[in-house]
Parts: C-alpha cells; sequence; structure tokens
C-alpha cells in the first residue's frame, strides 16, 4: 500500500487539504474534477437561487450521473472487447484450418503432378513401344 499522500486543492474557491493513498496528482485531477463542476453549476441562475444544502445535492447527483454514465461506457466496452477477442479466437481457429487444408491440397497437386508425370512418362513409353512394334509389323 503506498503512502498516505496530502495536498492542497481548490474547490469552490475554497483551499482544502485533502489526504489519500494516490499520488498528489491524482488528487488534484479529483479535486479539478469537482471543481469544474461546482463552477458549472454555479453560472447558473436557477442552481444559485437554491440552498447550499440543494447545491449540494445536485452536485452530487451529477458526479454520481457521469459515474454511471462511464461505468455503462466501461461496461460497453469490455463487452465489445470480449466480443472481439471472441472474433478474433474463432478467425485464429478459421485459418489453422485452412492452412490445413492448404497443406493438403498442396500435397494432393504435388502427388496429382507426381501422377501426371509418371503417366506421361508410361504415355511416351507405350508410343515408343507401339512405333517398335509396328515397323517390326511392317518390316518383318
Amino acid at each position: 500500500m503506498s503512502a498516505k499522500t496530502d495536498t492542497e486543492v481548490i474547490i469552490g474557491g475554497k483551499v482544502l487539504t485533502v489526504s489519500g493513498n494516490e499520488s498528489a496528482e491524482y488528487l488534484q485531477k479529483v479535486a479539478s474534477y469537482i471543481n469544474n463542476k461546482v463552477n458549472e453549476y454555479a453560472k447558473l441562475d436557477s442552481f444559485k437561487r437554491q440552498s447550499a444544502d440543494k447545491q449540494n445535492m445536485l452536485i452530487q447527483l451529477n458526479i454520481a450521473d457521469d459515474f454511471f454514465k462511464a461505468k455503462k461506457q466501461i461496461e460497453l466496452l469490455e463487452q465489445d472487447l470480449k466480443a472481439k477477442e471472441n472474433e478474433l479466437y474463432d478467425l485464429k481457429h478459421e485459418l489453422i484450418a485452412t492452412q490445413i487444408k492448404l497443406d493438403n491440397t498442396s500435397k494432393s497437386l504435388k502427388e496429382a503432378n507426381e501422377t501426371l508425370n509418371e503417366n506421361a512418362k508410361q504415355i511416351v513409353r507405350l508410343e515408343t513401344e507401339l512405333k517398335e512394334y509396328q515397323k517390326n509389323e511392317q518390316g518383318g
């Protein structure tokens, strides 16, 4: 566990000291986010007319809304990642199966070419024998 960090931040124009197990930079980033929310709402006349308790509640609700939207986005991205991982897995298996088929087809093609060459040699031998035979028949 990391050491506790104390850092001064500004939220709503007030300097506060916050403590946490995170880095000072992280605590500043969190405080900046909250400060931006406070400033965003402070610009609205309808917000200014609310009591301090209601203002705080509205800001908290807005931050919770941001949190749940971000959480939902993470879930969607994780689902998308899972689907892409499954697709990649399927594609890898399809690639392997296709490679095996290609290897088998190449082997069959090589065997067929060897058979074709043997048959071509056989044809040449038989034609030669036929010519010899015909020559002997005519001359004999």
